[in-house]
């Protein structure tokens, strides 16, 4: 790996700036470079948010993403504007539970209902980050699963570390890898 551009996007309220802060740290954990940075509307709650994490073996000169690698879609909104971002032959990610309406992109696309999912595995849609992380570092193993894991203890609140790991844990499964 000599760079990695990872864009992920949702709605304000989804966990997308969580789940680029846990990549992140896990990436750093790991030895890595890395930048992470997140944007959101004012209204902070329901409004596009992005969160951005730049990964790199060497020093990076430029700590935004220009076009990513891996783009993650949690619902149509944030697809629909930011998916022209996506560099040819990248992986797309999106949550089918919300992203209904895909073109044909000359990417490979891997589908998760990771709120559907996080509802029927957990009673809650807000463990769908988790299992959006799982999913992407399965499919990429961009970071280790300890630094995920170790990230996520040291991120998340202690009441709720383990229910984000099972989540995590989940996501890497349903990939079918």
């Amino acid at each position: 790996m000599e760079k990695t551009e990872i864009r992920i996007s949702g709605l304000g309220g989804q966990g997308v700036v969580l789940a680029g802060q846990i990549l992140g740290r896990a990436a750093a954990y790991d030895g890595k470079n890395v930048v992470q940075t997140q944007s959101y509307g004012a209204e902070a709650r329901g409004s596009i948010t992005k969160s951005e994490v730049i990964i790199s073996d060497d020093k990076m000169t430029f700590p935004v993403v220009r076009q990513c690698d891996i783009f993650v879609a949690m619902n149509q909104e944030a697809f629909d504007k930011y998916c022209k971002c996506l560099k040819k032959g990248g992986l797309l990610i999106v949550d089918g539970t919300y992203v209904k309406k895909v073109p044909k992109l000359d990417v490979k696309i891997l589908t998760i209902s990771a709120t559907a999912q996080a509802e029927k595995s957990f009673a809650s849609k807000v463990y769908a980050n988790m299992i959006i992380l799982g999913a992407l570092t399965k499919v990429t193993n961009i970071v280790s699963d300890n630094a995920m894991k170790k990230s996520i203890n040291d991120i998340t609140a202690e009441k709720t570390a383990n229910i984000n790991k099972a989540a995590y844990k989940k996501g890497r499964e349903l990939t079918g890898i």
